[in-house]
Formats: C-alpha cells, sequence, structure tokens
C-alpha cells in the first residue's frame, strides 16, 4: 500500500468510517444463536439420511422377492423402538399373480344347417355288402325322396349339441340309401375342420345283425345321442306294428361312438306266441252233377305259447274249396284281400291248449294244386301277428278219399 497515492489513502478511510457507522453488524450474541441453530439443522438432516439409508436396501430386497413383505431383522439385546419423529413403515399390499392364462384357439364351430350339409361333399362311413348304390367317397348328399337312389339326407330334423367336449357345436344327421326293397340307414356325426370345411368324425349307429333300421334320434345337452333303433324293417305288404322299438344311447369316446344307455339286443318279441296246426286230411265224398265233391277237412290247432291268442284264423282254405254257410257261425267270414290271407277268424286259444276243426267244403278236384293251410294268430285289435316258428304253423292238405 506504500505505492498508493496518500490522498487516495486518506479518502478510502473517511469513506469507511462512514460506511461502518450506519451498519449495525450482528454481536457475538447473535453470532452464537446463528451457529447453534445450524448445527441443530445439520443434526436433523443427518440422521433422517441415515435411516433412509438403511430402509432402501430393505424396501429394494422386498421388490426383488415380488412379495412386498418385510423381514424383521434379528434382534440382539432389547428390541428397539423408533424415534417419534420417524414413523414406522407400513408393508405394502402384496402382488397377486395374473390368474391370466394362455387360452388355446377356439375349436372350429360344427353346427351346420341342412342346405349346407346338402351343399357339401362328405366321406360317409362304410355301407353294408348288399347295397352295392351306396357310395362313400366324395359324396353330394341328396335331398330325401323314395325316387332316387344313392345316399340321401334323411327326412329327420337334425341333432346340434358338443358331442366331444372342445367346446362347440357338433351335427347329427340320419342318411339313408336304397338297398333292395328296403333302405340302410346310419346315423352319422359331422363337423368342421380348422379350414370351415364339413368332415365326418363317425357313425353313431347303424345297421347291424338284429337293428334293421332307425326311426328317431334326438341329442342331450351333456353330449350323448339317443337314436330310436327297430328290428324289423317293414316293407312291401309287411305290417310297421311288427316292429320292435327300442332307445339306445350313445357318447364320443375320442375314436368313435360306443353305446352307454339302453337295451343291447331285442330278442324275442314278447308280443308273439307259437301256434301248431297239425292234421290236413282232406276226405271227398261222391261227385256231383257239375263235377264238384264234398269234402270235409280236420284241422288241430295248438297253441304253444307263451302268449294267449285273442283270436284264431285260417288263410288259403279258398284253394281247397268254398267253405259252406253251415261253417260260417264256427268261422266267420274275414275281410277280402286282408294282408293276413285269411278267409275266415275265429274264438282265440290260450297257452298251452288245443281246439280241432272241421271245416265242409265244395272241391273241385280238377282244381286242386297241392294247397296247403295256414293257421293265423290274431290280436284283441283284430292286427295280425308273425309266428315263433315259422313252418309249424301250416300243413299240406292231402286227399285221403
Amino acid at each position: 500500500m506504500s505505492d498508493i497515492d496518500p490522498r487516495l489513502r486518506e479518502r478510502f478511510a473517511a469513506y469507511r468510517a462512514e460506511t461502518v457507522a450506519h451498519l449495525s453488524g450482528p454481536g457475538p450474541d447473535q453470532a452464537r444463536r446463528t451457529l447453534r441453530r445450524r448445527r441443530r439443522t445439520r443434526a436433523v438432516v443427518v440422521a433422517v439420511t441415515a435411516i433412509v439409508l438403511a430402509v432402501l436396501p430393505i424396501v429394494a430386497n422386498a421388490a426383488l422377492r415380488g412379495d412386498g413383505s418385510v423381514p424383521t431383522p434379528a434382534q440382539t439385546g432389547e428390541p428397539t423402538t423408533p424415534p417419534p419423529s420417524v414413523p414406522a413403515p407400513t408393508p405394502s399390499t402384496p402382488l397377486t399373480p395374473s390368474a391370466a392364462t394362455p387360452s388355446s384357439p377356439a375349436a372350429p364351430d360344427g353346427r351346420i344347417s341342412r342346405a349346407q350339409l346338402l351343399a357339401a361333399r362328405v366321406t360317409l362311413p362304410a355301407w353294408p355288402s348288399y347295397a352295392q348304390r351306396c357310395d362313400t367317397s366324395d359324396v353330394r348328399l341328396q335331398p330325401w325322396s323314395r325316387a332316387q337312389n344313392g345316399p340321401l339326407l334323411a327326412d329327420l330334423e337334425l341333432g346340434y349339441t358338443d358331442l366331444d367336449d372342445d367346446g362347440a357345436t357338433e351335427t347329427v344327421a340320419l342318411v339313408t340309401c336304397a338297398a333292395g326293397e328296403g333302405s340302410v340307414k346310419q346315423l352319422v356325426a359331422f363337423d368342421r375342420d380348422e379350414r370351415g370345411r364339413i368332415v365326418t368324425m363317425a357313425r353313431v349307429v347303424g345297421f347291424a345283425k338284429g337293428l334293421d333300421d332307425i326311426t328317431d334320434a334326438v341329442v342331450t345337452e351333456d353330449g350323448k345321442v339317443r337314436a330310436q333303433v327297430v328290428d324289423i324293417q317293414p316293407c312291401c305288404s309287411m305290417p310297421s306294428y311288427w316292429a320292435q322299438q327300442q332307445w339306445r344311447t350313445y357318447r364320443w369316446t375320442g375314436d368313435g361312438f360306443t353305446q352307454v344307455e339302453g337295451p343291447r339286443s331285442f330278442g324275442r318279441d314278447p308280443r308273439l306266441t307259437d301256434l301248431v296246426l297239425s292234421g290236413g286230411d282232406l276226405v271227398l265224398g261222391p261227385s256231383g252233377v257239375d263235377g264238384t265233391r264234398p269234402g270235409t277237412l280236420t284241422l288241430t290247432v295248438t297253441n304253444k305259447g307263451p302268449v294267449d291268442v285273442a283270436h284264431i284264423g285260417f288263410a288259403q282254405l279258398s284253394f281247397v274249396g268254398t267253405l259252406s254257410a253251415a261253417d260260417s257261425a264256427t268261422c266267420v267270414a274275414w275281410r277280402e284281400g286282408d294282408e293276413s290271407g285269411a278267409n275266415c277268424r275265429t274264438a282265440g286259444l290260450k297257452s298251452g291248449k288245443s281246439r280241432t276243426y272241421t271245416f265242409h267244403l265244395r272241391v273241385d278236384p280238377t282244381e286242386l294244386n297241392q294247397p296247403s293251410v295256414r293257421v293265423v294268430h290274431f290280436d284283441d285289435q283284430d292286427r295280425h301277428w308273425r309266428d315263433l316258428t315259422y313252418g309249424d304253423n301250416r300243413v299240406d292238405v292231402r286227399v285221403v278219399s
């Protein structure tokens, strides 16, 4: 400072003296209070920082475990109570893992309308060997009609249900095909593949020994198929009531359908009995002016059971001769053209009983051509029935004089 101009030094001194006179700086007490306040603040900051640094590893460890829980530190000595100014940490709610799982692709919808089934080309299960005009490969089903050949879609309502438990619906249809004088039928299950094409699952039920026809079918909500099957397929002059009917239930096994409910066979028809006809001797009298001869025909009927017969009928008597009016009280003339072929009908016969009948006829010997007579079983509704043992309910007529 020795190099500074004396006059300039004097001016600096005067300015400093004037400025200090207007300032009232803090004294020693104020300075000490300020220093103590700064030290307390620094201590609190240090304490809070220490707590944060201690909690952070615990929270991080819980986050890594994924359970949100805070492990309890091992205690040494007496338990330490957190300072009142620092609240205890609150455990977070444990995370719940998502229940969503990858879902499988939805199964194709196998609900097929009649029009769609008729428009498609399908592969059918095999037909019996005698159904020679019934195709199986690349088949275009035709609407039901008696006049058409080849596989037809029967006139039966389609069934829809989940057959294979895949969550989607499948279709059940009755398919028929002409075979000889009758037809052969199959109940078939159809579905769709991933590309939406109609495919055949399998045959539910079809032709089999002792099972000749399918007349009805329904599906259940739990994926079963109920089919009404019969042991005889009536055709020609055969009455429909001869058929025995049963309901059988089928279920998909993964490879095909198997029966799970209902009878498995028909057995002997409980409505039928065994009538046995014996005799057949025709005794002729002297010839008349017209060349005809009187004759008496003796027949014996035995009901071997197990069913009582409401009425007994005799068929083909007209091939022997003309019944006398005297016999009409015993054997009432039956309706002409009846499918049973009976010429007359008489009283019934209980199971295990026998009865002998003598008929008076006018016979033309020139027209006798080894005739035979047959006994017929009628019920109380005038319906005629088959015989359990075909053959022993018929006898050949033998002329004895």
